[in-house]
């Protein structure tokens, strides 16, 4: 077959599948295009998923009538000028190639109008060519119409899904949109029923709770920009949800760079690591992260989409990203508890600004009768006697003074009982918690252990040492991790090949035994080969934890619990165990209330 050049038409069509797969796609260049435009309220109406009509009507500077026909020309555009502009792009667009592709695979309507002129323009286009043009009157700004795409092109039509699937695609770039844009008020259509709308009114806050309900919206931590001076040209705010709020995929973590989403799997990662403990294995976070930096940081010119991008130095984002999601899980409480199931916002900033700063300069939140209990009950409880479940050299302070910031600190509560030998029940000023024994107990290790630079972990000395023999691959993983072992409380020393001798074990194994234990330990070790650095001694002292933790099973005196629950209580992250489990369930009085159908009576 002898080369040629193939004809316009098939060469738009294919350019065409570039740029647009679905409706899905045309609605988010169209509304590029018009947060471009300096649009406040962009109007998105469809019907039949997309399929049958797309239309988006917007308030921005409209096209010149002279310009229009212009801007279904292939790589026509007013965002660039020359190829150093592609250097610094500082719009959602810049290609040329949207309209022109949409044209080539839709029938499209445009009528618009420029602020500057009296009289718009109506342009019809079918296949990519123009088939009418009249002056028309109109509003300024623009109105694009987008009929049975795909007519000419079946083959694609075929591979598209259901309309509520296409519908729910549509829904999702405009969700996304209305979070990076809360300055613009964003419509959604469907069928001619209203859909979605937010207020534009430019609080974040308030886009936060329309996208995602006031449930989620309240579970949710804000990540404060700072001036972090190892990274001053990257800026990084938004929202992460807290560790008891999470998701079976990473499909709710969203990143913007410079407003513009993208779909980075680094970034993902980093998000993911700063959970690190705080999730469960298979469980992900809820996220809307805003990265800004200067533009000539990052190239966008990657892909057609334009959700790929290349950074000029991809580990400082990446740590930038991590440290403030870090910084907000563990410095924070979430937005608010109080959000009205309404999703009414006003003064919600406020709100959220007076309660953490209550929380800061009181170290805890108003005192309600519940909260006045606890504490009689804590100075009650202040006199009794240590027990040998944990030694007062051990014990952190319960409550933590003003100037330490707590991400989801637990009020004071007092022991009721043990269920089943496994979980502890205990009374807040805010209802019934269900505390797993061995999951928080495993918590209170693991961060004891991961402070030990700051505070050493109590050594129990043996009274003879222990010889262990591990055989010489095993005993090749305690040696590469011999430090990490002795500052978990141990006390191992080399004694040929293949064999250590035991002087000390940490003070809270109890009656465990030691060579036992290390064998676990090295064998666990040498499954998790995929792990190297850091991670890997985070996954030592988490084996650890799992094994030298209370066991389900065990029947703990009430002296016993109350030692365990404060311990609990002073945790950075009492919520989760180093594995990311639960340690507790929470029953508010108010649920309790209408179990027992109270409420109201």
């Amino acid at each position: 077959m002898s080369i040629q050049i193939l004809p316009p038409d098939v060469a738009d069509k294919i350019a065409a599948g570039e740029v647009v797969e679905r409706p899905a796609s045309v609605v988010k260049e169209l509304i590029e295009n018009s947060l471009d435009a300096g649009a406040t309220d962009i109007r998105v109406e469809i019907a039949d998923g997309g399929k049958r009509l797309i239309r988006v009507i917007d308030n921005g500077a409209g096209i010149p009538a002279a310009e229009a026909p212009l801007a279904f020309q292939r790589h026509a555009t007013s965002k660039l000028r020359s190829a150093e502009d592609l250097e610094h792009i500082a719009t959602l667009g810049f290609r040329g190639e949207a309209l022109a592709a949409i044209s080539a695979v839709s029938k499209v309507t445009l009528i618009t109008r420029s602020r500057d002129e009296s009289v718009g323009i109506e342009l019809k286009l079918e296949g990519g060519h123009i088939i009418s043009q009249r002056p028309i009157g109109a509003p300024p700004g623009t109105s694009m119409t987008v009929e049975h795409l795909f007519w000419n092109t079946p083959a694609r039509l075929k591979f598209l899904k259901s309309k509520a699937t296409e519908a729910g695609h549509i829904n999702k770039i405009l969700s996304r949109y209305a979070l990076a844009y809360p300055e613009v008020r964003f419509s959604y259509v469907v069928e001619g029923r209203l859909s979605f709308q937010t207020p534009g009114t430019g609080d974040p806050l308030a886009a936060l709770v329309k996208v995602y309900g006031p449930d989620v919206a309240g579970q949710m931590l804000p990540v404060e920009e700072v001036n972090d001076p190892v990274f001053p040209d990257v800026r990084v705010h938004g929202f992460v949800s807290s560790p008891t709020l999470h998701r079976a995929n990473r499909s709710h973590i969203e990143l913007f760079v410079n407003r513009r989403y993208i779909q980075d799997r680094n970034l993902t990662y980093a998000v993911i690591q700063a959970y690190h403990t705080l999730l469960m294995t298979g469980r992900y976070p809820i996220v809307v992260l805003f990265i800004e930096m200067p533009p000539e940081r990052v190239d966008v010119n990657v892909h057609p989409t334009k959700t790929e991008v290349r950074f000029r130095e991809p580990s400082l984002v990446f740590r930038a990203v991590q440290r403030a999601v870090h910084r907000a899980l563990q410095g924070q409480a979430p937005v608010t508890r109080e959000l009205q199931p309404s999703g009414a916002t006003e003064d919600y900033r406020a709100q959220w600004a007076a309660r953490r700063q209550a929380l800061v300069n009181a170290g805890r939140d108003a005192p309600t009768p519940g909260q006045l209990a606890m504490d009689l009950y804590r100075s009650e409880a202040a006199g009794h006697e240590e027990t040998p479940l944990v030694r007062k050299e051990e014990t952190a302070p319960a409550s933590p003074s003003p100037s330490q910031p707590r991400s989801d600190r637990l009020p004071p509560l007092r022991p009721v009982g043990q269920i089943a030998a496994t979980y502890l029940i205990a009374e807040g000023p805010d209802g019934m918690y269900l505390i797993d024994q061995h999951a928080a107990h495993e918590r209170i290790l693991y961060e004891k252990i991961m402070r030990a630079d700051q505070q050493p972990v109590p050594k129990q000395q043996l009274l003879q040492p222990i010889p262990i023999e591990l055989g010489t691959h095993l005993a090749g993983l305690i040696a590469e991790h011999l430090d990490t072992l002795n500052q978990s409380g141990f006390e191992i020393e080399p004694f040929g090949e293949g064999s250590y001798l035991l002087r000390a074990v940490p003070a809270f194994m109890g009656q465990q035994d030691p060579e036992a234990l290390l064998e676990e330990v090295a064998q666990g070790l040498a499954q998790r080969t995929d792990l190297v650095g850091k991670a890997r001694e985070e996954a030592l002292v988490t084996m650890i934890c799992k094994r030298l933790a209370i066991k389900a099973g065990q029947v703990l005196s009430l002296t016993e619990q109350r030692e365990l629950i404060r311990q609990l209580e002073a945790c950075e992250n009492p919520r989760t165990c180093p594995h990311g489990r639960p340690t507790m369930l929470h029953l508010s009085a108010q649920q309790l209330e209408k179990q027992f159908g109270r409420l109201g009576t």
